[in-house]
């Protein structure tokens, strides 16, 4: 008797999606108490969407990062943005070749699955352009040609969105291109104490061991394709959307369509990691901040800092009726 090809897929997905959890689980053993943020990073790997964590110095926006890239068993690289940083050193340049007299394109490190720019703001703007193409069309071009990255492909970004000396403030183009903002923030007293004796230890493991291939992901973000979105709920989310473009709450300028794509497809893969297959509306409201505050442009009259632009989105979800 053969076997159903749709349970078997089930099967595997479930599979995949429980992998998923034990990276999740990873995670919370290595930046503790931080749990809302690490779904909200599982998040964005399934939407296929680039993260920016944005936070003062010490609250472990890298190590979180790096722990990150180290639970996914695919090919990872690391970029430290600097001033002096070109773009032909994000992407590649073709180097002359002697032997047979030919120019060969040598791949810079964005040729790569998971990519950490690390103080993505430390680098001019011209560098940061560099990612743009990257970002939104998984490929890049030079000399004439279209190279396609490899998929899976992430970026994740950090930056500190306080300090202004030596940086170059990320413009709406480049943030847009980000599915999620998220800030650690510090953590609670009890949290910050068992750091405190987990850093200490002599036996402890730097890093957590590879749990999700490449595979599994590729077939958990093909998933997150077929979650049920019905039509209240798309309706529910574009009032929220369009209540960022109203001119209200010191807002100059608000959502674009591609952060209304983003933050469906946010949806569509909190609900299959919550092993549903259908969003809810608390999908919609949980996501809003993290995946709309950051695309937000506010008056300068307004007095709010990069930071402040969650509580703008929290406004606006008071104000929209839930369905």
């Amino acid at each position: 008797m053969q076997a159903n090809p749709v349970q078997h897929h089930s099967e595997q997905v479930e599979a995949a999606r429980q992998r998923l959890l034990e990276v999740e689980r990873a995670l919370n053993t290595v930046i503790l108490g931080k749990r809302s943020v690490i779904e909200s990073l599982m998040v964005a790997l399934l939407a296929e969407g680039h993260i920016l964590l944005e936070d003062i110095p010490g609250l472990g926006k890298t190590t979180l990062a790096k722990a990150f890239a180290h639970t996914l068993d695919c090919e990872f690289r690391r970029i430290q943005f600097t001033p002096d940083l070109l773009p032909s050193d994000v992407i590649g340049t073709s180097i002359y070749s002697p032997k047979d007299q030919q120019f060969h394109f040598q791949q810079g490190p964005v040729f790569t699955q998971i990519l950490m720019a690390d103080e993505i703001n430390r680098a001019s703007p011209r560098t940061q352009s560099s990612l743009l193409e990257a970002m939104a069309e998984r490929q890049v071009s030079t000399e004439g040609q279209q190279r396609f990255l490899p998929r899976p492909f992430l970026v994740i970004a950090t930056q500190n969105p306080l300090e202004y000396h030596g940086t170059y403030p990320l413009p709406e183009a480049q943030l847009d291109r980000f599915m999620m903002s998220l800030e650690l923030g510090y953590p609670d007293n009890l949290s910050e104490i068992e750091m405190l004796y987990e850093r200490t230890r002599s036996d402890r493991k730097e890093w957590p061991d590879p749990i999700l291939s490449p595979e599994d992901l590729l077939l958990l973000q093909n998933q997150r394709n077929q979650i049920t979105v019905h039509k209240d709920l798309a309706i529910y989310l574009m009032k929220i959307v369009q209540a960022t473009r109203n001119g209200h709450h010191g807002i100059q300028l608000g959502v674009s369509p591609r952060g209304s794509l983003a933050l469906f497809q946010a949806a569509q893969a909190r609900a299959l990691l919550k092993g549903r297959e259908q969003v809810v509306a608390e999908d919609i409201f949980l996501l809003a901040g993290p995946v709309l505050s950051h695309r937000l442009i506010v008056n300068n009259q307004s007095g709010l800092r990069a930071p402040d632009k969650s509580l703008l989105i929290k406004q606006v979800l008071a104000e929209v009726p839930t369905p």
